[in-house]
């Protein structure tokens, strides 16, 4: 494929986020993020109460972008085959034959993931790592691209199981959606349920045209200078007077990973400052603890304490 003219590429994205913010009203930076979370090859936590939008997000993502979509509802009961599948023996050719599971999908909408036990929990972290699943003892591939949004309801409620360290930092962002601005919800109440719009969304790309983008993303211009800023950020997370845990190593790639989607959803051919702080709450906030203070907090203090170079 011939690679997107600069004005073919702006112009695309544009319409793309203008498209699911007709379905998801009110919260452009939230999509913004969740866009440049797929374009920067990573996945998504969206924690947030049910009903604010988050299924319908992940759907009209899908569909604009023209990728098989798959949803997975958590279950305390579902297990891990539920996932993954099962190899079913084939009466006709006396063998067992591999039935795959509903994670063989681009986008795959995991459903109040921390319903299910770590055991299930765990049956994705193989597929967000490696891009494959291993299961009877063979490997096999994942599609690309590979998209896992999972929705997460907030750990007070009844029935949920938090999710281990482990299996958050598998996601490259979290995000939350929370209830839409007066306008925005007018909007909603007068205009009729826009999930039923979703399937009638024409797609405005493909894997191929996602790959393109993808690549194009990773090889945007990254100064010295930006990455001693974001050395410096990293370092501030682990001097032990904000978070209690500091940033690794692979946080750091996946700061600069999302910047650089972010930087192309601006339409620059390189990251400025602006573009890592933009993703850094979203990337940084899940990986940060600490006494008295969210990881969304922490990640806030830690942009204001840090000069811009």
């Amino acid at each position: 494929m011939k690679p997107l003219e600069p004005a073919l590429r702006t112009d695309l994205l544009r319409r793309i986020q203008t498209q699911i913010g007709g379905i998801v009203v009110g919260k452009p930076r939230t999509l913004r993020l969740a866009l440049a979370c797929l374009l920067a090859n990573g996945h998504l936590l969206i924690e947030d109460r049910p009903g604010v939008g988050k299924t319908t997000l992940a759907r009209a993502l899908a569909s604009t972008l023209g990728l098989p979509f798959r949803r997975v509802q958590f279950t305390s009961d579902l297990l891990p085959a539920d996932i993954i599948g099962v190899s079913i023996f084939d009466t006709s050719n006396q063998r067992f034959r591999f039935q795959p599971g509903p994670i063989f999908t681009s986008v795959l909408l995991a459903d109040e993931i921390n319903r299910a036990p770590p055991k299930t929990q765990s049956a994705l972290l193989e597929g967000m790592e490696e891009r494959q699943v291993t299961s009877d003892g063979e490997t096999r591939a994942l599609p690309d691209p590979f998209f896992v949004i999972a929705t997460q309801n907030p750990a007070e409620q009844l029935g949920a199981f938090p999710l281990p360290e482990s299996q958050i930092d598998r996601f490259l962002m979290r995000v939350e959606l929370g209830y839409p601005d007066a306008q925005a919800e007018r909007l909603l109440l007068s205009g009729g349920d826009r999930r039923q719009r979703v399937d009638d969304l024409p797609a405005l790309a493909d894997t191929v045209v996602l790959r393109e983008l993808r690549g194009h993303a990773a090889g945007l211009h990254v100064a010295p200078a930006l990455l001693d800023y974001l050395q410096a950020l990293l370092a501030k997370s682990r001097d032990g007077s904000i978070a209690e845990h500091g940033l690794s190593p692979r946080a750091g790639l996946y700061l600069l990973s999302a910047a650089r989607a972010w930087a192309m959803l601006e339409g620059r051919e390189m990251v400025v400052p602006d573009d890592l702080q933009a993703i850094f709450p979203a990337v940084a906030g899940h990986r940060l603890c600490g006494q008295g203070a969210t990881g969304q907090a922490m990640a806030e203090r830690i942009l204001r304490t840090v000069a811009i170079p």
